[in-house]
């Protein structure tokens, strides 16, 4: 069976039950009751990891180690040791910027693109011309464009990177127009730089943005040969508060942590002359972590995989087979690329609409309508109980690309728990809008209309 039981899946969830038409899930998806429920079972056996000789520690630090071999399983990753987390995708970006700091020379450049998430700009804007400037190192920041449909100019891409492009920086999907570049090309373009990294590598590094791509994708790091991958859990199912950093272990062992304090550091590995990195993942793990955050987050996925499959993962720590993470992604991307194909079919039929973005794509659907604010449109869709988000998405950089005025667009996006009959009342509800516009608009009987155009009655 190919198709997701979306009835068995909403059964999971509490937002059906107050009415909500959940069509936000690129921003953050709905949490699952037994995640909640998995946070109340923790409570008995509540305390710290890595710092006890207690049952409770012991228990509740097996518990969060296993979670970072779930997480790696999830990725194709070689092993924990390759797997950080941090808050969200922000931070683990950030993270990277951080630990490469020292290494830029000048005459250095980094490339990244018009289609970013400003989670993947801001900080190499920051890096480029703020940072490094302050140590008197020069190193340019370069951005590849887009197409009228929003895919990437890869042969702009090509064109910025030479042997100076220490990092290119990449989405995996547009958060506003849905548009996957093709990473193995990105990939290539990367290698054809050939700089010479302090690991002895030559070629650029690559990272990849996530975020809008893992929901609905079975990511295979090794098979797409990336430096660096990041993505948050709040986008899959989980609680709010965990992004993950993927990167290279050869990478993790050179770099210089984000965060220094306790934990990070081997055991009595402190003196008043050197300080020793405890081993990885935990050399990027300073302080107390989001300890429950992390395990409800593994938890997640081993539960996604229940929701779609009969299979009984969650609760569980054992292997996670990767025939069945790429058999459940790949019916959640048809499922939620169904759904989307549906969206665009019903707002193609409204006048004056405008969708961005190519038509095959990530879930989501980025539109304006003419002479009504993106800002209005999510409010009157919200007054009929459609719950839809107005603004740039924090891809800024593309819409004042397009000369949007304001930066901003209307967006409907899907999970795998949303239903035809949620991309029906969405649409209906946007043609619904729009008729009660003009409606609003129409001159009373017996006055005219003054047509600033013509300049005269109509």
């Amino acid at each position: 069976m190919n198709s997701l039981d979306t009835t068995r899946i909403r059964s999971y969830f509490d937002f059906p039950a107050a009415g909500r038409v959940v069509t936000n899930n690129a921003a953050s998806t709905q949490p699952p009751r037994e995640l909640i429920g998995l946070l109340q079972r923790c409570a008995p056996w509540y305390e710290n990891v890595h710092r006890g000789q207690s049952t409770a520690s012991r228990r509740t630090t097996a518990m969060y180690e296993a979670s970072f071999d779930t997480i790696a399983a999830w990725l194709n990753a070689p092993g924990r040791g390759c797997i950080a987390t941090y808050r969200n995708t922000t931070e683990a970006i950030n993270a990277v910027m951080y630990s490469l700091l020292t290494d830029f020379r000048d005459g250095d450049n980094v490339v990244t693109t018009m289609l970013e998430h400003n989670s993947n700009y801001v900080p190499w804007h920051a890096l480029c011309r703020e940072i490094l400037p302050r140590l008197g190192r020069r190193v340019e920041l370069r951005l590849a464009r887009f197409d009228a449909t929003g895919r990437l100019d890869l042969d702009h891409l090509a064109s910025l990177v030479d042997k100076r492009t220490k990092l290119v920086c990449c989405t995996g999907a547009s958060n506003f127009f849905g548009t996957k570049p093709d990473l193995s090309k990105i990939r290539a373009i990367a290698d054809a730089g050939g700089y010479p990294q302090p690991t002895g590598e030559r070629r650029a590094l690559l990272l990849v943005d996530a975020a809008q791509l893992a929901p609905t994708s079975a990511l295979d790091v090794q098979a797409l040969d990336v430096d660096y991958l990041a993505f948050s859990f709040h986008k899959m199912l989980a609680p709010f508060g965990v992004g993950v950093l993927y990167a290279k272990r050869h990478l993790l062992d050179h770099a210089l942590p984000f965060l220094y304090g306790g934990d990070m550091i081997a055991d009595g590995g402190v003196t008043t002359e050197t300080v020793a990195w405890n081993d990885l993942p935990w050399k990027y793990t300073a302080g107390t972590p989001n300890i429950l955050g992390v395990i409800a987050s593994a938890q997640a996925l081993r539960l996604l995989l229940d929701m779609v499959m009969p299979t009984a993962f969650f609760g569980g720590s054992g292997p996670l087979p990767r025939v069945a993470i790429e058999e459940v992604m790949a019916r959640v991307g048809r499922h939620t690329a169904n759904l989307t194909a549906r969206c665009m079919a019903g707002l193609s039929e409204i006048k004056n609409l405008r969708v961005y973005g190519p038509e095959h794509r990530t879930p989501l659907v980025s539109f304006t309508i003419d002479g009504i604010s993106p800002f209005a449109i999510a409010e009157a869709l919200d007054r009929r109980g459609i719950e839809a988000r107005a603004g740039c998405h924090c891809a800024t950089l593309a819409h004042r690309a397009l000369g949007l005025d304001p930066p901003a667009t209307c967006r409907l996006s899907f999970a795998l728990y949303n239903t035809p009959d949620d991309v029906d009342l969405a649409t209906d509800a946007v043609r619904e809008t729009v008729a009660g516009r003009r409606r609003a608009g129409r001159p009373r009987p017996g006055r005219a209309q003054v047509s600033t155009a013509a300049g005269r009655p109509t």
